[in-house]
């Protein structure tokens, strides 16, 4: 009955581990760092974006995507008319090797999250400061969206584990063959990671959203104007772009508040 359970789970967080985004954004950061690493290394939002790119290497040396597809290769796929006949099943070693990376790689995602939340909060507050607006501004969008992907890798990882401390109390049932000696294995992931996970992703959500936006930088650089106004700047714009292409000795005027057609 757990089989199918448990090669779901390893599908799961195999594909959340493996996402396109994840290694997308994971090459921007390295990218961004890298180009203002003879600029910032005081900088304080800088030094946070190092602690997120920590993580994410610790994370990748792991290699805790190996591990569950490897587990995964090993669950025999029983059909529904077959669940009750005799199957090779994932032994005792395998199941405890593959729960403990799961521990480690829930306890850094967690680290991770909160890195990232600290992160965003201070490229905020110095893009409110209006310091550094293009490092800044890149590096709260990254951090925004790497928060929300990994917390879904969180999620998969917990459920992941649930059927795995199923799966290995019926196996060390069956044959006893302890691999792991020293540790005992939590049957609830909570008292492991020592939080509450969907409280504590509710908090830093919470600190995110509450964040105080840079508007006045963006008013300066952006104004707003009625509605009247800005069609008329429109047409003006449009107007001198067409001389300006026919008088080539006339420059065309570029407004930064005002889409250039």
């Amino acid at each position: 009955r757990w089989l199918p359970a448990l090669w779901r789970g390893c599908g799961i967080a195999g594909k959340r581990l493996l996402g396109k985004g994840l290694a997308v954004e994971g090459s921007v950061l390295r990218a961004l760092l890298y180009v203002y690493h003879s600029r910032l290394l005081r900088h304080r939002p800088y030094l946070a974006l190092q602690q997120v790119e920590q993580c994410l290497k610790r994370l990748w040396k792991m290699n805790l995507v190996g591990c569950i597809e490897t587990l995964s290769g090993l669950i025999p796929k029983t059909n529904t008319s077959q669940a009750h006949t005799e199957c090779l099943v994932p032994s005792q070693p395998i199941l405890e090797t593959v729960a403990l990376k799961v521990l480690g790689g829930c306890k850094l995602i967690l680290r991770l999250l909160d890195c990232c939340c600290k992160a965003f909060l201070l490229s905020v507050k110095h893009l409110c400061s209006e310091e550094f607006i293009l490092l800044n501004t890149v590096a709260s969008g990254l951090l925004s969206r790497l928060w929300v992907q990994y917390r879904h890798v969180l999620q998969s990882l917990i459920s992941l584990y649930g059927v795995l401390s199923t799966s290995l109390h019926l196996v060390s049932e069956t044959q006893q063959m302890p691999y792991i000696k020293g540790f005992t294995f939590p049957s609830d992931i909570s008292n492991f990671l020592g939080v509450n996970v969907s409280s504590e992703m509710k908090k830093q959500k919470a600190r995110m959203r509450t964040a105080k936006k840079p508007t006045s930088w963006l008013k300066k650089l952006f104004p707003t104007m009625p509605e009247a106004a800005s069609k008329v700047g429109k047409k003006r714009s449009f107007a001198a772009c067409v001389s300006a292409v026919k008088n080539h000795s006339i420059p065309c005027p570029v407004d930064v508040g005002e889409p250039v057609l």
